[in-house]
């Protein structure tokens, strides 16, 4: 987990791509079995080939840093909130995730992004770690967090869980975290074709699928500058060294391997900035050509802290 905060203070990290600041809102940073779990071919012997991954992306004893977060940002007129983590206060089969108590609306809140002020949330997948924070737990019922949103994600992807025999974990998730939102009348699904979809000015979803059948990546366009929110399709940069290696929970692995190629043959040395939804600090860069494959060349946020 994150550290708290220094009392009375939060750290805000962002950064601007062309007229938008897209701010980091943290939720916590998972223990390093998270890493060996998710990742079991980024071995140490692997992480120890890339000096780069150390000391932001893995320990000395080449565990990865995994990260949980979301990212905000106001584009198009509107007030944006990409994945919304884990969740406070959740039953979950996972103990990395189960029945956290985080300080993650504070953050947003902080951030400039209070819960009822938040126009769209873009859901990357329906995953219980991107989905959590869609409800919140109020007068013991679960109800939507962002009640002013409408909350968008692949028609794909919902389409696929909709008749995906689930086991009891998966099934609590939607119950908590999907279906409360669905009744509220606040999920949109989205048609999203190969070449990707516009969102807003500025915003587009991209077609990742792999990891799940509908899963998307986000990106930004502002002023001639470009930023790629990867969602899942890369959960860490040993991917970006190796993008064979795939998370022991993508439902298609050869697809998810063909995304990630496609998508980091597309930024590599274009200059366009990664934020990646599970990038430990700085969790921004620039992918650039390495060899036969790729690397991060990790751009640090904007320093701020604001009191609460």
């Amino acid at each position: 987990m994150n550290p708290p905060p220094a009392h009375g203070t939060t750290a805000l990290p962002s950064w601007t791509v062309g007229d938008v600041t897209v701010h980091r809102i943290d939720e916590a940073l998972l223990p390093p079995a998270v890493g060996t779990w998710l990742l079991p071919d980024a071995t140490r012997d692997v992480v120890d080939r890339h000096d780069w991954l150390r000391p932001d992306f893995a320990d000395r004893d080449g565990a990865l840093r995994i990260d949980s977060h979301s990212f905000a940002f106001t584009v198009g007129g509107l007030r944006v909130l990409v994945d919304t983590g884990i969740g406070n206060g959740k039953t979950r089969a996972n103990p990395a995730w189960h029945d956290l108590r985080t300080d993650y609306v504070e953050r947003l809140t902080a951030a400039g992004y209070a819960p009822e002020s938040v126009d769209l949330v873009i859901l990357t997948h329906l995953h219980t770690d991107h989905v959590g924070w869609n409800t919140r737990w109020v007068d013991g019922a679960w109800v939507p967090t962002f009640p002013h949103a409408r909350y968008v994600t692949s028609r794909a992807e919902r389409e696929f869980w909709a008749a995906h025999a689930m086991d009891e974990p998966r099934e609590q998730m939607f119950r908590d975290s999907v279906i409360p939102v669905e009744e509220a009348g606040l999920l949109d699904l989205v048609d999203v074709p190969a070449e990707g979809v516009e969102a807003a000015p500025g915003l587009r979803l991209i077609s990742t699928p792999g990891h799940t059948p509908g899963h998307l990546s986000v990106q930004l366009i502002s002023r001639g500058e470009t930023l790629l929110i990867t969602g899942d399709c890369v959960h860490h940069p040993v991917q970006l060294a190796h993008p064979s290696i795939g998370a022991c929970v993508d439902i298609d692995p050869e697809r998810s391997e063909a995304s990630r190629r496609e998508l980091l043959g597309s930024l590599a040395d274009t200059g366009t900035l990664v934020l990646g939804t599970h990038f430990p600090p700085p969790t921004a860069g620039r992918v650039i050509t390495y060899g036969d494959a790729y690397r991060l060349v990790p751009v640090p946020p904007a320093p701020r802290t604001v009191s609460r």
